[in-house]
């Protein structure tokens, strides 16, 4: 025995809000607590039929993008409490089998779950094998949480504000609640210099002189990212605008005709990147989607967000969080984007109060006390 306690972190892809925080905690914990924490990053459909995985995975992600009304209908009709609890106990099978040959192979001190999915098999689990193993949630969604979170009573919570604490309060359910900042990358706890802005825009080939926006979403790229990035170019923008795809290759080849068709030199395109850290950070304006990981990252890094798009109800609160602390700008539509960012960009006095909001909410990361108190639970 290395003595060491051993975690594991429990995950689904549908969509990046909940496998980065889970990420985010295990590379804290790697690199602050190697010495006395094994911590193992789980893939709750690594054995599933990949037509599961497709439906649940690729299917949210498509319906993001392609059909939103429907996404947001299943999102609706899920909150009803029996229809949760229906899609959660036949989804539940397709996962039990591979979770509890690896809980019962790696005998963790403790389990952290990232996705509602999978709290009904875990807690199944534990029960038929007659396990006592701690288990935490971490609630990913900051302020609208869905109803699949509350399938299971008596569950010890971790979320990421006090609106949201009071909610799961009132369910009364004898939940344990501890709140915390919201969990990005330890990195996005520190902002770069202006010295090592001027440098890494130099690295990315940027004008160092220049203001730059960058258009951002999250792995697929921003929805309608083609039709915002022609509402830009065709409004002659005298600053560098950068463009992260991610992994949609048809964003990206779109964005390659948009460069050639409007001739701007200044425009760099990007796939699927390892430095979106370094990219916010040179930038001054991010226009984006209203997800809670990327919203979040780019406030830690005190830049301004301008965002186009979200998912009613399950993005809802973000974009009311920064609606009402006036952390940013909300424009649906696209035509009016080219002049929001532009208003930004020249006027110093409205970018300035931007950025004194930013700065009075005193938007911290909270990955160290949240890694921190999972080590804490149950000494």
């Amino acid at each position: 025995m290395n003595g060491k306690k051993k975690y594991l972190f429990v995950y689904l892809k549908t969509g990046g809000g909940h496998l980065a925080p889970a990420r985010a905690i295990f590379n804290y914990l790697n690199k602050h607590f190697s010495d006395t924490t094994e911590p193992k990053l789980i893939y709750g459909f690594e054995k599933t039929p990949r037509w599961v995985q497709y439906i649940i995975e690729d299917g949210y992600r498509m319906l993001q993008y392609t059909g939103k009304w429907f996404f947001e209908f299943l999102y609706a009709v899920n909150k009803i409490p029996i229809v949760a609890r229906i899609t959660c106990l036949l989804i539940a099978p397709f996962m039990e089998k591979y979770l509890e040959e690896t809980i019962l192979k790696e005998k963790p001190d403790k389990i952290v779950i990232f996705h509602f999915f999978l709290i009904i098999p875990i807690f199944n689990i534990l029960k038929k094998n007659k396990l006592s193993i701690p288990v935490t949630t971490v609630i990913t969604d900051p302020f609208t949480p869905h109803t699949m979170w509350f399938l299971v009573n008596n569950q010890n919570f971790i979320v990421f504000s006090n609106d949201l604490e009071e909610k799961v309060l009132r369910k009364r359910r004898g939940y344990t609640i501890h709140t915390f900042p919201f969990v990005i990358d330890d990195k996005f706890s520190k902002t770069l210099s202006s010295d090592e802005i001027i440098s890494v825009k130099k690295k990315y080939g940027y004008d160092p002189t220049k203001k730059i926006l960058l258009i951002l979403g999250g792995g697929d790229g921003i929805p309608k990212g083609e039709k915002i990035l022609e509402e830009i170019l065709s409004s002659k923008p005298d600053y560098e605008i950068g463009i992260v795809c991610g992994k949609n290759e048809v964003l990206q080849k779109g964005a390659e005709r948009l460069k050639e068709k409007y001739q701007i030199a200044q425009l760099k395109i990007y796939g699927y990147v390892d430095f979106i850290y370094e990219l916010i950070n040179i930038s001054d304006v991010v226009l984006t989607k209203c997800g809670a990981s990327t919203i979040m990252e780019i406030l830690n890094l005190k830049k301004v967000p301008v965002v186009n798009d979200y998912i009613w109800e399950q993005e809802q609160g973000n974009v009311d969080y920064l609606i009402e602390k006036k952390l940013g700008i909300y424009e649906p539509k696209i035509k009016k984007l080219p002049q929001a960012v532009k208003n930004l960009l020249e006027d110093e006095k409205l970018y300035s109060s931007y950025r004194e909001n930013i700065l009075k909410e005193k938007i911290e990361n909270g990955v160290a006390k949240v890694a921190r108190h999972i080590i804490s639970l149950n000494k």
